[in-house]
């Protein structure tokens, strides 16, 4: 599983992002909080006027600089929209597809007379379904059409020879966000559950479908069977524990209990010889329960996940059903988002491609990605990878021969900005006006067979993860690569117009946390040709556990919501990234200035102004459900937290604040955690 970082009109309080590239300094003044000293609160201190000013809008569960940063890529797509729309483009262009796909979302006239009708084929041969062969086999089939089903099932890398592709098998089945939604005795969790009964009882009586509420409670307890058999998410982080290649013969004999050959072939990839499975135990657990549960309980399962796949794009009943759960009680939001907002996330994809993301994001680089930028963004590199070298050759804790060894792996870091040299192919995709159900199924059905389509074949090193026009950027280890799409560099993250202190103090910041991943607790783990393989001596992984683990003491010890902590060791691999980038970053910004003291603007140091553009990066807002969520699903901590966490334990911020003992982020000299 790869686990990228996700850093997260506008009603901002201070100036616009546009009006923000005037700032000489890149700093936003209004909207900081003078009452609050930056010693006891830099993220308040950074964003307190903004976070008293800035409700968060209705249709969102969270809201920040990364959810600016999107709404404005989301509006920049919709002109794409509009004008691929009105081009009157020949039939099979990407022009044609981007526009009678959006017209097919939109038309809802046309969904409602529909109704269920475009589901009923793949609803009927559930009927057909008799013996627990068929209903394996039926898994297998639902891969193509992205519906969730108890054998999660991916194509990646080969962890341990990242020169060819592997199939890789994990947990999955379940429909809420987390095991725990499932086994807590909680409020919050037992409201989850009801909802989710109560969802499932809609959904089958608009479909006319007979005893929703005995579905809702069988299907229920089949889904608490296998949560209860899932992976912790900490566990999962795991990338030793994630790699367990088996031959198909030998997999066969240890779970023979679930038919491989009958999934696999009803999969289209039943020539393939091995497979990694990701999570044995579950599967292991998975014999027994499908040993248990009757035929008939699998098809009212699998009429759920149907529906609930493709709820969005059915008539309004149904999408308001799938939001009272997923939006407003998952999440917390109040009100749906307009309809054109959920037409764009899924033609251009949200966090991840879409219908036709790549096509979108062909558009929008012509239009929205200035070359000055790309320029600017490789001197950034440049000067981050200069410090990162420095950092390692100044480690203390480190012996000479582990550090050669990750001297070796920075060297073959390859990065990749703005957006792929290798656009994705839509020709075989067809789009038809009247048709988003069928739209939506025909793009599963290509982008399952682009994924199954690798196995064999050289691996693609030109091939991207996220569009240009996602906010965001990742580390992957097994290409060893660190990729940052266009939409990222823009204020208040790159401003081409501010001074370099705020530069590198958000997008350097971001950069080196993208770099730190090949040094984090799991990144560390593959080596400079993104093979899992151990580099280290015991001594140095010891040292190193060491340092860690106190960095997951102090995150332990944050606190968002009364009752709920920060989950330190499913965060440490961010949490670690976050110290490091930074740390990184600072670095180097004192190498760019070659030597020059840096000027005073706005009456603000460079270094204040460093720690500043940090802060103001993390500018952010949560509804209580939405973080509740994220403190059990989610691998980076808080925003809040990330602001000043990392600050506590490198010395130039003290300096640049002049924090003494007594301030609330002061932490003694042998109390600070220094890795890279």
């Amino acid at each position: 599983m790869r686990l990228p970082l996700l850093i997260l009109v506008c009603f901002c309080f201070g100036p616009s992002l546009a009006e923000a590239k005037t700032l000489l300094s890149g700093i936003d003044p209004q909207g900081i909080d003078a009452s609050v000293r930056p010693q006891d609160n830099l993220f308040l201190f950074a964003n307190g006027e903004w976070l008293k000013h800035t409700p968060i809008p209705d249709d969102k569960s969270n809201y920040g600089s990364f959810i600016i940063l999107h709404d404005e890529a989301e509006a920049n797509i919709r002109e794409i929209i509009a004008e691929a729309a009105g081009s009157n483009s020949p039939v099979g262009s990407d022009a044609q597809k981007i526009g009678d796909f959006f017209l097919s979302y939109m038309n809802e006239t046309v969904i409602d007379q529909l109704g269920l009708e475009p589901l009923r084929e793949e609803l009927a041969k559930l009927d057909k379904l008799s013996t627990k062969k068929q209903i394996i086999g039926h898994f297998g089939t639902l891969q193509s059409l992205g519906v969730n089903n108890p054998m999660g099932f991916y194509v990646d890398q080969d962890d341990k020879n990242s020169t060819q592709y592997l199939i890789a098998l994990i947990q999955s089945g379940t429909s809420l966000p987390d095991r725990d939604y499932y086994l807590k005795e909680e409020e919050k969790y037992d409201s989850a559950r009801k909802k989710l009964a109560e969802y499932i009882t809609r959904l089958f009586e608009l479909s006319d479908l007979s005893d929703g509420e005995q579905a809702a409670a069988v299907i229920l307890a089949l889904e608490t069977k296998l949560a209860e058999a899932h992976w912790t998410r900490t566990d999962l982080r795991d990338a030793n524990r994630r790699y367990n290649k088996f031959q198909m013969v030998d997999l066969v004999e240890k779970m023979p209990g679930i038919d491989w050959e009958t999934f696999l072939d009803a999969a289209e990839v039943g020539h393939v010889q091995e497979v990694n499975v990701a999570t044995p135990s579950y599967f292991e657990s998975l014999e027994t329960i499908l040993e248990q549960t009757p035929v008939e309980v699998w098809q009212q399962y699998l009429r759920f996940q149907i529906l609930n796949a493709f709820a969005s794009g059915l008539p309004k009943a149904f999408v308001d059903a799938k939001f009272e759960l997923y939006g407003k009680e998952l999440s917390g939001t109040l009100q749906l988002k307009p309809r054109w907002k959920r037409a764009v996330s899924a033609l251009a994809g949200g966090r991840g491609f879409g219908v036709l993301g790549d096509a979108i994001g062909r558009l929008y680089v012509k239009k929205h990605y200035p070359p000055e930028a790309h320029a600017r963004m490789e001197e950034l590199v440049d000067n981050l990878m200069q410090s990162y070298q420095q950092s390692i050759d100044d480690l203390t804790w480190m012996t000479p021969v582990t550090k050669a060894k990750a001297l070796e792996k920075l060297a073959k870091i390859t990065t990749k900005i703005g957006y792929t040299k290798k656009w994705r192919d839509y020709s075989k995709l067809e789009i038809k006006p009247n048709e988003l159900i069928g739209n939506l199924m025909r793009s599963e059905r290509v982008e399952y067979q682009r994924s199954i389509d690798k196995l064999g074949g050289p691996v693609d090193r030109e091939e991207w993860h996220m569009t240009p026009h996602t906010v965001n950027a990742y580390y992957n280890p097994s290409m060893n690569e660190i990729v940052f799409p266009a939409a990222i560099l823009q204020p208040p993250f790159f401003n081409v117009a501010a001074d370099d202190a705020v530069n590198y103090g958000s997008i350097g910041a971001v950069i080196g946390h993208e770099i730190s991943h090949a040094f984090d607790d799991q990144g560390s783990k593959f080596d400079g040709d993104g093979n899992l393989n151990n580099w280290w001596t015991d001594e140095d992984r010891e040292a190193f556990a060491k340092l860690t683990s106190k960095l997951v003491d102090q995150f332990e010890q944050y606190s968002p919501l009364e009752g709920k902590h920060v989950n330190g060791r499913l965060t440490l691999g961010e949490n670690i990234a976050d110290l490091s980038g930074m740390s990184i970053a600072y670095k180097a910004y004192l190498l760019s200035l070659a030597g020059r003291e840096p000027v005073v603007l706005d009456d603000w140091t460079g270094a204040q102004r460093f720690f500043l553009g940090w802060a103001q990066s993390w500018r952010r807002k949560y509804r209580d459900a939405e973080m509740v969520n994220r403190l059990l699903t989610d691998p980076h901590s808080p925003s809040e937290f990330r602001a000043f966490g990392p600050c506590t334990n490198f010395d130039p911020f003290y300096e640049a604040f002049e924090l003494k003992p007594g301030d609330k982020h002061y932490r003694e000299p042998q109390e600070r955690i220094r890795i890279w």
